[in-house]
């Protein structure tokens, strides 16, 4: 039975996704700040849940501590920062610190601690990316750049580690209370579901692509 870690799994695409790979007889371990929506989420999708902060080094090195492979690791969790969004010009960089340091350290960490674990099981990286890291919207550039650093380190990874599958992956718009933070006080309900774009990593999973950045969109043919 393969194993996936998936971080930010107590809502919105990060449960999602976890609730598809469990429901795929993966056995799956989600992740998440807020305990108790990741212990309600993990028992209504039926993974593992091991609350935790992916920015901690010790939680980090919780994940870690298991000498099993690990077939997929899913870099889900986000900060968005600030909101509403601010202009760069006036962007306070402690909190643009804490952007990149959720975004593009934690992951790239992670990864660091887990690689025996996905080496073991030729596994699967996949962190999830944003058209904001190739797209310049007013008001993104905290988020946005962060999200292109994060794209960079994965592509070179994929690089620097052929015997695994490393992907970025744009999941396009969503409706999740992330997004919701980007648009205080506007209505998104247009916008698709998390569920929408899970199809998209599965054909990842299944189809083993090579290694780089791939929009949902396009593996789902709605582009």
């Amino acid at each position: 039975m393969p194993t996936a870690l998936v971080t930010g799994a107590s809502a919105g695409l990060g449960r999602a996704l976890a609730a598809a790979l469990a429901g795929r007889q993966w056995t799956v371990i989600g992740t998440g700040r807020d305990a108790a929506a990741l212990e309600t989420a993990a028992r209504e999708a039926g993974f593992t849940a091991v609350p935790g902060d992916v920015t901690d080094p010790a939680h980090r090195a919780a994940l870690a501590g298991t000498d099993r492979p690990l077939d997929l690791l899913v870099n889900n969790a986000s900060s968005l920062g600030i909101s509403p969004l601010p202009p760069l010009a006036e962007y306070p960089l402690a909190e643009l610190e804490d952007v990149y340091r959720v975004n593009v350290f934690a992951p790239l960490a992670l990864t660091q601690v887990l690689l025996p674990a996905l080496t073991a099981a030729r596994g699967v990286v996949i962190d999830v990316s944003s058209d904001a890291a190739v797209e310049a919207y007013e008001g993104w550039g905290g988020y946005g750049s962060a999200k292109a650093a994060l794209d960079q380190v994965t592509a070179v990874l994929g690089v620097e580690h052929p015997d695994l599958s490393v992907y970025a992956v744009d999941p396009g718009d969503l409706r999740t209370a992330m997004h919701q933070r980007a648009f205080p006080g506007e209505d998104i309900s247009d916008r698709p579901l998390p569920e929408t774009a899970v199809p998209a990593f599965l054909r990842l999973l299944d189809e083993r692509p090579p290694s780089g950045r791939y929009r949902a969109a396009d593996l789902l043919g709605t582009a």
